[in-house]
């Protein structure tokens, strides 16, 4: 696992109070992937409601509030996959 990801996963889980409803994954392009469940976040590539992919400069920028991730999914730097509505929920969750 890349020092990126066991980062974002002690990042992602102190900004989270508690779990998220649902299953997301943030894929962060040649680094792996995150997973996000009503446990909180950690690394993982297992199915989810919604999955989202970025670049690792843009997920870092996302994780500390330099980019705005509906910003960065209208610009294409973000895509995402699944429910939009997950996306949406995690989006106030990590905010």
């Amino acid at each position: 696992m890349s020092d990126v990801i066991t980062q974002a996963v002690a990042q992602l889980n102190e900004k989270m109070d508690g779990g998220f409803d649902g299953t997301a994954k943030f894929i962060v392009e040649g680094e792996g992937a995150i997973m996000i469940d009503q446990d909180g976040a950690r690394a993982g590539d297992d199915d989810a409601d919604v999955t989202l992919t970025a670049s690792r400069d843009t997920f870092e920028g996302i994780l500390n509030g330099e980019e705005n991730a509906t910003a960065a999914f209208m610009t294409g730097k973000l895509t995402i996959d699944g429910d939009m509505g997950k996306a949406m929920q995690l989006a106030a969750v990590l905010a």
